[in-house]
């Protein structure tokens, strides 16, 4: 349809473990020992393919995400796993009459203020041309919303990126290109399932967008991997990609025309927005390249400012990775993390490995922490979350002990333990005075005091992994913090009082 995976299919790769010194913000700190574990293995019946979608922590305590294949028809799945690694499906795509309900979820899930999940399939439904569904921690879905539902499918055609939750309560995302005045749009939908389309893209502006991120101006973010104004990565896959930004009421801006070669070509996909205030993500190619390795590059990071200023960071050199094709993450520690999806020591996939786990300081500086060798996974696609436990988690679109999906691995979920501490996670992370606001943990039992910032607010122990509350009058923007027994815990970001 839309050619999103061909982009990454030459992307599989690998290394070995190798922890060595990491760099929190300005100052080098050793890091405690890390500890890699492979917690699931896929096996056709559970799952097969958890594809670009990183992991999302629910109410429960438990992660969850999609397969974009297994279940029924191999359509995909929706599955819940444990922080140790008991893994159960909730949902098999393609359940109700042709496939009305959606399939081939690409993207991860979202966990929205109401403590539903929320995503998208590339394909199914009324239209066969994807889908947006809510869906319970028990498994319960319901379709919200099928593409090409507009005349000569205006609307955009599957969901090939994850949805994300805007101030204002809607969801915005982003759907696939259908015919050539039509490569892409950018979305806004009501939870009652009403679709706005505030732009569509037609090349010169990008083709094909990824995921969204709401920076802290309120405006929209995101990029794409082909189209734009340059011409030098130009025959079948027209530009070399855009970084943009939109209003939520869909004034639309190019920030940034990727020019290929060094300076780095086709974002895949998303943004992350740093402690500073600046952006930050990564480039499929460009930058060094590497004869047998990475024919155009082998990937670059860098930042841009939301006014559009532009600085390459570093270049990925093949044996950190090569050809990141998700977002990157923030964790506790100040620093970035994320994946690539080839690259590494182990050659046991490839000459161009099996992909790695890396860690970035703020200044742009790359750090292997984990090569893949297959049996422990191959192709990490999708980017890291780091859970309440403090715990990073990930998962491998291939790889594993398990041959069961047309003779080839069926992926699987990791863990890294850097020993970073726990934490608690507030969602939304901003409000107005009086917005409900959930926060996620660990053992929250017997909490005796939350405040915004220093204000105390009032709130309700759900559960050992859930905190409802409201913004109390008075409360200005900073970190949320739990009071119990034990001690204090602080949210991984500031909460931003609107």
């Amino acid at each position: 349809m839309n050619g999103w995976k061909t982009l990454v299919s030459h992307s599989s790769g690998g290394k070995t473990a190798c922890a060595i010194l990491l760099f929190c913000v300005a100052t080098v700190m050793t890091c405690p020992a890390q500890t890699f574990t492979t917690l699931v293995n896929f096996d056709h019946t559970n799952g097969w393919a958890p594809y670009l979608g990183s992991l999302v922590q629910g109410t429960d305590g438990n992660l969850y995400g999609t397969t974009e294949l297994a279940g029924t028809g191999n359509s995909g799945t929706v599955f819940r796993v444990t922080p140790d690694g008991v893994l159960t499906s909730i949902y098999k795509f393609c359940s109700q009459p042709r496939c009305a309900d959606g399939s081939s979820p690409y993207a991860g899930l979202l966990l929205a203020t109401d403590g539903n999940f929320y995503g998208g399939t590339a394909q199914g439904g009324a239209n066969s041309a994807g889908t947006i569904f809510r869906i319970t921690s028990a498994g319960v879905l319901t379709t919200l919303y099928s593409f090409c539902s507009q005349p000569a499918c205006a609307d955009g055609n599957g969901s090939y990126a994850g949805l994300i939750q805007g101030t204002d309560g809607n969801f915005y995302g982003t759907a696939g290109a259908y015919l050539a005045n039509n490569q892409g749009t950018v979305f806004k939908l009501t939870s009652g399932g009403k679709l706005t389309t505030l732009h569509t893209f037609t090349g010169p502006d990008g083709i094909l967008p990824g995921a969204l991120l709401q920076a802290a101006d309120g405006n929209f973010y995101g990029t794409t991997p082909l189209g734009g104004a340059s011409s030098a990565c130009g025959g079948a896959f027209l530009g070399c990609g855009t970084i943009f930004k939109i209003t939520s009421g869909g004034t639309f801006t190019v920030l940034h025309n990727f020019l290929g070669g060094a300076s780095g070509n086709r974002p895949q996909d998303g943004l992350i927005q740093g402690a500073d205030g600046n952006l930050y993500g990564t480039t499929l190619e460009g930058g060094t390249v590497i004869s047998g390795s990475c024919t155009w590059g082998c990937g670059t990071v860098f930042k841009i400012t939301t006014s559009g200023t532009f600085t390459k960071l570093d270049n990925f050199d093949a044996a950190d990775g090569s050809y990141p094709t998700s977002p990157l993450m923030l964790a506790t520690d100040g620093n970035f993390y994320g994946t690539a999806s080839a690259g590494g020591a182990s050659t046991a996939c490839s000459t161009l490995g099996c992909g790695t786990v890396f860690a970035m300081t703020p200044a742009g500086a790359l750090t292997l922490l984990h090569s893949f060798n297959s049996t422990d996974g191959e192709a990490p696609d999708a980017g890291l979350m780091q859970a309440t436990n403090g715990i990073l988690y990930g998962t491998t679109s291939t790889g594993g002990n398990n041959l069961a999906c047309d003779f080839a691995q069926c992926g699987t979920i990791f863990s890294l333990d850097m020993g970073l501490g726990k934490f608690v996670e507030t969602v939304p992370t901003s409000g107005k005075t009086g917005a409900k606001v959930i926060i996620l943990g660990n053992n929250l039992t017997g909490a005796t005091a939350v405040t915004f910032n220093g204000t105390a607010a009032t709130f309700k122990v759900v559960s050992a992994t859930e905190i409802t509350t409201t913004v109390p009058l008075g409360a200005t923007t900073g970190l949320v913090k739990v009071t119990k027994p034990a001690g204090t815990l602080s949210s991984n970001v500031a909460f931003r009082v609107r």
